[in-house]
């Protein structure tokens, strides 16, 4: 017994030698640079591996309501050493097992700007997969919320540093809508930040038959901040936090609880979460990456002009058409810069509202507000299977895919004209959903 404990004790210790301690990708850690995941996805790519994939979705992925897409599960991450910007792809299995602190600053060759994380970034397959598909397959749609999103990034990186958020959590709303006000999943989630309307309420939005604050842009990414702390104090890990924030707190305590698990990454390997979460962290990381390092990608971003405007306090309903053309104000550009207001005009109930106005024009405004004709709301109609419905003496009508003023007139017998003083148009223009008085 003693020869072979002997002679077993060199293999014990041998074996221990070669196991590298594995990192988690919970880990906080700043992931290579673009250098590392090529720009372009062609047959010269130094990964061809890569280039051989179709650029179609990611692998065993669906396209989503929000135009994104949802793989089915999570590969291995990678946990990569930050490297210079001619760091080779080929070098990522010397360096995975490497890790640097978060705040700390990739390398830049010479000439190049410094890339900073400051959430945990890994890259792993799932990772790869989604640049690609951002990069490649919806490069057009994923330009415009580049863009969409320099707009307002300034004002909300103000709003997270004001409650300490890493400002990196910005690129959280591409994946969420592109920076969409108007966005509207599936699922029923609304604006940039695509709140449920329980949870909005629930964080102080207003959200009712004449304002939906989840559309506003300052208000709702408030709320969002507020939000992703009280998921961070919760979980303590920005990736958990991250995959509560899409599936929810509760789903995500009991996928922990049930997995006996302690990170993102155990979870992700099991049934317990959707595949929608499961891909949600790696879209985020994705998305991330190419939004700060967009030169790389060949995304040109110059030139953005960032979100401005001015407030104008207003103690009456008035509609954008009225406000337009008294003012001169494009109607369009009130309606951008008041998504929350769900029916183009102040809500009747707030003695003192505070309409957003293109920046230079509030002076104006305020001296010929007493011109505008306020505005009177209809009742909207109670959801029914009938188009028309009877709110007391007030017959009202919903607007058809197909409908125009005349065609309406004519059913209900009525001109155009009267039809158009009774709803307070100034122009033809209705589309579907719009409620009608029609007596």
């Amino acid at each position: 017994m003693k020869n072979l404990f002997v002679v077993a004790l060199p293999i014990v210790v041998l074996t221990a030698v070669a196991l590298p301690t594995p990192a988690t990708a919970e880990q906080a850690v700043v992931v290579a640079s673009a250098a590392q995941v090529p720009a372009s996805v062609d047959e010269s790519s130094s990964a061809p591996h890569l280039a051989s994939q179709p650029a179609e979705k990611p692998p065993g992925a669906e396209e989503s309501s929000d135009g994104l897409s949802q793989d089915d599960s999570l590969a291995d991450k990678t946990v990569v050493e930050p490297a210079s910007e001619k760091t080779a792809l080929s070098q990522l299995a010397t360096d995975s097992q490497s890790s640097m602190s978060v705040g700390k600053s990739e390398k830049a060759s010479e000439g190049e700007r410094e890339v900073t994380y400051n959430v945990p970034i890994v890259l792993d397959s799932s990772v790869q997969g989604h640049i690609r598909y951002f990069n490649t397959s919806i490069r057009d749609r994923f330009e415009k919320w580049l863009l969409r999103l320099g707009k307002y990034k300034p004002l909300v990186e103000r709003i997270f540093s004001e409650f300490d958020l890493p400002s990196d959590l910005v690129y959280l709303s591409l994946v969420e809508s592109g920076f969409n006000p108007l966005a509207y999943s599936r699922a029923r989630a609304t604006g940039p930040w695509q709140f449920m309307k329980g949870t909005a309420k629930l964080y102080g939005l207003r959200v009712d038959q004449y304002v939906d604050e989840r559309r506003d842009p300052i208000k709702s990414t408030v709320a969002a901040a507020r939000y992703l702390k009280d998921l961070y104090d919760l979980f303590g890990s920005w990736p958990l936090a991250m995959a509560a924030y899409n599936a929810g707190e509760g789903k995500v305590l009991r996928a922990l609880q049930k997995a006996h698990a302690e990170s993102f990454k155990e979870i992700s390997r099991t049934k317990l979460i959707r595949r929608e979460t499961k891909e949600y962290v790696p879209r985020f990381m994705a998305a991330t990456i190419i939004a700060k390092n967009p030169d790389r990608y060949g995304f040109p971003l110059e030139g953005v002009t960032p979100h401005s405007f001015e407030e104008v306090i207003v103690r009456r309903p008035i509609h954008f058409r009225a406000i337009s053309n008294v003012t001169g104000i494009p109607y369009q550009e009130l309606k951008n810069l008041n998504p929350e207001l769900r029916r183009d005009a102040t809500p009747p109930d707030d003695p003192e509202y505070h309409l957003k106005v293109p920046a230079g024009t509030k002076e104006k405004v305020e001296q010929l507000l007493d011109r505008i004709p306020t505005y009177k709301h209809i009742p909207l109609a109670v959801k029914s299977k009938h188009s028309r419905t009877d709110h007391g003496s007030t017959k009202v009508y919903r607007v058809r895919v197909g409908d125009t003023l005349e065609k309406i007139a004519k059913r209900f017998r009525i001109s155009v004209k009267v039809l158009k003083a009774r709803n307070n148009l100034t122009s033809a223009l209705i589309k579907p959903g719009d409620v009608l008085a029609i007596r």
